[in-house]
């Protein structure tokens, strides 16, 4: 059967915590002069047990081995100030530059809006005229494109207009026309059933008149 897997967490039992501290101490001082010999590597190793003992392997003097620790940490310590450093004397002189660059941003306006314009000179001066006779044809052709569009939708909402218009009058008059043959319609039913009321009537009082001759013809017999 294969080894269980082992929890990693406090070992409450202190007898068989001391025996796993002994086990794995060992191995791991075993693998540090291992990984010395094999890699040509300087290795230095410090253990302190739960009650503070000692225990330290070293490949060399661990001293130097300490000390060359130190010597690079403060090393690195050194290039990453000097990193920060350069970093913040960027950061400082892109600021410098922006800041450079919204003044003069801000003077222009003001020159554009026609201030602070004694301590120009006369070079400067056509150079304003020429931008504002530029930005003054520009927003003219831009107003004059809008213009056009505004006018040609407006052209499309007019022919819409008059198209919904000539369908309604058509619609219209269709039922106009419709009204027209109903009422002629109407009109010729009602004096056709008019003139078969009069025929009736008509013929009912000639069969009166007969049969008042027939009458009195047998009372005169």
């Amino acid at each position: 059967m294969g080894r269980g897997k082992v929890v990693l967490e406090r070992i409450q039992n202190k007898i068989n915590r001391q025996v796993t501290f002994s086990k794995r101490r060992n191995g791991l001082l075993k693998k540090a002069f291992e990984l010395s010999v094999l890699c040509d590597a300087e290795i230095a190793l410090i253990i302190f047990s739960s009650r503070g003992k000692l225990f330290q392997y070293s490949s060399t003097d661990i001293n130097r081995i300490i000390e060359k620790y130190r010597q690079r940490c403060f090393d690195m310590s050194q290039i990453g100030d000097e990193a920060e450093h350069q970093s913040e004397q960027c950061l400082y002189q892109e600021l410098l530059v922006l800041r450079v660059k919204y003044e003069s941003l801000q003077r222009t306006q003001r020159n554009l809006l026609g201030e602070e314009l004694e301590p120009l000179s006369m070079k400067e001066l056509h150079s304003l005229e020429k931008q504002l006779d530029r930005t003054l044809a520009q927003a003219r052709k831009h107003l004059s494109q809008k213009l056009v569009s505004r006018i040609d939708e407006l052209r499309g909402k007019v022919c819409n207009l008059e198209q919904i218009n000539r369908n309604l009058e058509s619609k219209n008059i269709g039922k106009c026309t419709h009204c027209e043959d109903y009422t002629n319609q109407f009109e010729a039913g009602a004096a056709t059933s008019l003139r078969l009321q009069q025929e009736q009537i008509t013929s009912k009082g000639k069969e009166v008149d007969t049969r008042c001759l027939n009458d009195n013809n047998e009372w005169q017999l």
